[in-house]
């Protein structure tokens, strides 16, 4: 599936996450003094979360305030997707003003896979707005502790795009150590200090510009590809060694169907493990227009096919994070598939006509 050029680009979309007390709303009361965060629409939980008086010219509603920096503020009490529906209605309808981003700023307790599966996976929401990126925020003082004690908050750090570290120059050393411990969990995130530029946080690949940094950035250049992963193995006295982060890769384009039945069955075989995939594949049919991929769990999102690639570098590459998940038995899956030779590799066949007998499942 690929986007249909007669129907209205899609708005993007960036989820502002992070556990309590890492800095959201401070860092979300920058942005919204930012020129680049001009027409954009943030949805929040309560406006008396935000503190935005000093920002407020106009209530357009009881759950929707106009402020001054050219941006929309709506409050969201209750079903997340029946709200995207009704902004898209009034903005379609010139009720409200037209918005070219969203921002969704979550609770603190929260875990963004629910919010992520709702925009990418519902029929009408993933035609209308399009998931940029994940941005997620971390506390430099607390956010070891908080990653030791709560699984929200590594879910939250495995998922992101970008990390932005709060509060780092009140421990240093603690800040060093933690900033190590987040690449270990999720090399593809860009980690960033709080002044982040609003341009920064709202960049990302699904504008089809074809950017290569921007697309670099997203996958990680530091991502290991499954092989040396592979070989390295895991240690099991590291922190959070459950979950793991690495690359597949392939120099040659991919049939479409290998790669659809690849995915497929990830996905139903492995979905709860997989925490995120994104990518970009040369298929074998287009070679020239590249599809760019990205998922959470069992849902993908419907892949976006790019113009022409953003460089030199013509490699399909996918970006996995794991949980629980041996990225060495993906790798040989994702080897079967492309037809590459592999004594330890698994019967893509059988296994696709019995996903349970996956190893490792």
């Amino acid at each position: 599936m690929t986007d249909d050029p007669r129907r209205p680009a899609p708005i993007p979309l960036t989820v502002l996450t992070g556990f309590l007390g890492a800095g959201k709303t401070t860092l979300l009361n920058r942005l919204l003094r930012d020129p680049a965060f001009a027409d954009t629409l943030v949805i929040v939980n309560e406006f008396g979360e935000v503190g935005l008086d000093h920002l407020l010219i106009e209530m357009v509603d009881d759950d929707m305030v106009l402020l001054g920096a050219g941006c929309l503020c709506c409050t969201v009490r209750g079903d997340l997707i029946g709200a995207l529906e009704d902004l898209l209605r009034r903005r379609d309808n010139g009720r409200i003003r037209p918005f070219r981003r969203v921002v969704i700023e979550t609770t603190g307790l929260a875990d963004p896979a629910p919010i992520l599966h709702a925009l990418i996976y519902h029929p009408y929401l993933v035609l209308r707005y399009r998931l940029q990126s994940v941005v997620t925020v971390v506390d430099a003082v607390n956010g070891a502790a908080t990653l030791d004690a709560h699984p929200e908050a590594l879910r939250q750090v495995a998922v992101a795009d970008r990390i932005v570290l709060t509060k780092a120059d009140l421990d240093p050393a603690a800040a060093a150590g933690l900033r190590a411990r987040l690449r270990a969990l999720n090399p593809a995130a860009a980690i960033n200090p709080p002044d982040v530029p609003a341009s920064d946080l709202l960049g990302g690949p699904f504008g089809l510009e074809g950017r290569a940094g921007d697309l670099r950035a997203w996958l990680g250049e530091a991502v290991p590809d499954v092989a040396a992963e592979a070989a390295h193995g895991s240690d099991v006295n590291r922190h959070d060694a459950a979950i793991r982060a690495f690359s597949l890769t392939s120099d040659r384009p991919v049939s479409r169907a290998a790669l659809e039945m690849f995915l497929d069955l990830l996905r139903s075989s492995q979905g709860a493990k997989l925490l995120r995939l994104k990518g970009i594949v040369a298929v074998a049919d287009d070679p020239e227009r590249p599809l760019v991929l990205h998922g959470v769990q069992h849902v993908l999102h419907a892949p976006i096919s790019l113009p022409a690639w953003p460089d030199d570098d013509r490699r399909s590459r996918l970006v996995l994070i794991v949980r629980d998940l041996d990225p060495a038995f993906v790798g040989r899956l994702w080897d079967a598939f492309l037809g590459r030779p592999r004594v330890d590799a698994p019967d893509a066949a059988a296994l696709t006509d019995n996903p349970l007998a996956i190893p490792g499942g």
